[in-house]
């Protein structure tokens, strides 16, 4: 039996040495289950990444599996270097979770939830490529809204253009996002230079996907909520506005192909300078390029995730408030629902480490900042901590929880969801058809899929309830509620993430 390679420190915790002694271990998150499930290429990649120049913390969390350059479910963390690599080419993939003010036995009936599907569906397309012409009550949103969106994000004005409550920015983890230079004018001019020199293919096409969702992973579910039954949980759901036995819509979605195109854009011209110039690459893996900050190359990075960014929020935004115009279709007007929370979980943010600024990547890993956070000063989350949305799988559930102190040990991190055990030509090789679609029967589960795909089934992914167990053995975060399926809005289609 091979000998691993993580030293235990905890019940839920340990270490992973890296490959210079003289540097700071990976931290690593997930009791002895979880780290024996993780996969040569994801310890590989987290060797590669913890050794690349300016990396001073790296984080494995429990939903760790091989990703693009870095793990997806790691940290990675650097005061003097961009990386492309640990954000992804689905730039801002997030979640989001609107509360409705109706109870459970209001879609009890399976008439009432596939009614609401399809008119789901009716407004919010899915798979990959698809946009608002192939949903014909989808908004539409032409080249110059488009522009203003990627420029602005979440802006008062951007809002009303596309019937969104302008209120739901103040539940945004962040309603838009500046240029390298913290201006917006650095947006709008790499933006014009982009259009102007073809760099951003078929624009005016990428910003008919705004209120889509993407294939493979992405989804929106239709729950009820369970919040736990003890104080702090009932108060900490009070404040993030959760209803218990009231139906929610959990989403997850990305920034599209637009998000793509500009990540794949600086994956090509980073490489290319990197041939250019020799430059040796951590671990010989092209897709941990990198930026130092400050250099033109870091500050069109910069510019072009913050546009990704800024369309994804959007993105979201607009799905929430189209979903919430099928339930008031389906189930009258006076059917109210308000934003809870929408949280990325492929990004690099600003923010202090060890009192001094640094980019936080974070892929496929979700911010954690406990009550009494600085960055949460003036927002509703001050007292308690903000809403982490984990999404785990339609059967276990998904969860909402909410961080503690412990949380510093992960850089203010935790895990995205459950994290996959299978790959996806293993699950679809493997997983028998008639069984994966019997489990949603047997918890009476409706979805828009005909047959659900074998690759997104629960059995391709990790054990939930010890993704959890990890993080709240660790003291990372505490689980505020449990959302409990009733139907999914699923596509197919390769993931765009």
């Amino acid at each position: 039996m091979e000998e691993s390679p993580f030293i235990p420190t905890g019940e839920a915790t340990a270490i992973l040495p890296a490959r210079n002694k003289s540097m700071k271990p990976i931290t690593v998150i997930g009791t002895e289950a979880i780290r024996s499930g993780f996969d040569p290429t994801c310890i590989e990649q987290a060797l590669n990444s913890r050794g690349a120049p300016g990396v001073t913390e790296l984080v494995l969390n429990p939903d760790a599996h091989g990703g693009y350059g870095a793990p997806i479910g790691c940290v990675m963390v650097s005061p003097t270097h961009i990386y492309p690599g640990p954000v992804g080419v689905d730039i801002k993939c997030s979640m989001s979770l609107i509360q409705f003010d109706i109870p459970a036995e209001a879609i009890a009936d399976k008439p009432v939830r596939r009614a609401l599907i399809n008119a789901i569906c009716e407004r919010t397309p899915t798979g990959t490529g698809r946009g608002q012409r192939s949903a014909k009550k989808s908004r539409r949103v032409d080249p110059e809204l488009g522009k203003r969106v990627v420029i602005e994000g979440a802006s008062a004005g951007v809002c009303e253009a596309l019937g969104i409550p302008a209120h739901w920015a103040q539940r945004c983890e962040d309603a838009f996002h500046l240029g390298h230079d913290d201006t917006q004018d650095a947006l709008g001019n790499r933006l014009q230079f982009l259009l102007e020199n073809g760099r951003l293919g078929k624009f005016d096409d990428k910003v008919t996907q705004l209120g889509s969702y993407g294939g493979g992973n992405h989804f929106g579910e239709c729950e009820v909520v369970h919040v736990d039954d003890n104080e702090r949980s009932q108060r900490v759901a009070q404040n993030f506005g959760l209803n218990d036995g009231h139906v929610a819509f959990l989403s997850h979605c990305g920034s599209r192909g637009l998000g793509h195109n500009l990540a794949m854009g600086q994956f090509k011209s980073l490489q290319s300078l990197f041939e250019t110039w020799g430059i040796p690459l951590p671990g010989q893996d092209k897709e941990l390029v990198h930026a130092p900050l400050g250099t033109p190359e870091a500050d069109a990075y910069i510019d072009d995730m913050s546009l990704g960014c800024n369309f994804a929020t959007v993105n979201h935004l607009l799905i929430n408030a189209l979903v919430l115009e099928a339930f008031q279709e389906v189930l009258g007007p006076q059917v109210t629902g308000e934003l809870v929370y929408f949280i990325s979980h492929n990004i690099a943010r600003k923010e202090i480490v060890d009192n001094k600024v640094a980019w936080v990547h974070r892929k496929g890993a979700t911010r954690a900042f406990p009550a009494g956070h600085h960055a949460l000063q003036g927002t509703p989350f001050a007292e308690t901590g903000h809403p982490i949305l984990l999404p785990g799988n339609p059967v276990a559930g998904s969860a909402v929880m909410v961080a503690d102190e412990g949380a510093a040990l992960s850089c203010y991190s935790v895990n995205h969801g459950a994290g996959r055990a299978l790959g996806r030509k293993h699950a679809t090789r493997t997983l028998d058809q008639a069984t994966v679609d019997q489990e949603f029967a047997n918890d009476d589960i409706l979805t828009n899929c005909r047959q659900y795909p074998k690759d997104e089934a629960p059995a391709a992914y990790k054990d939930f309830n010890e993704v959890l167990k990890s993080v709240k053995t660790a003291g990372l975060a505490s689980e505020v509620a449990r959302l409990k399926a009733r139907f999914v809005i699923k596509d197919s289609s390769d993931a765009d993430d």
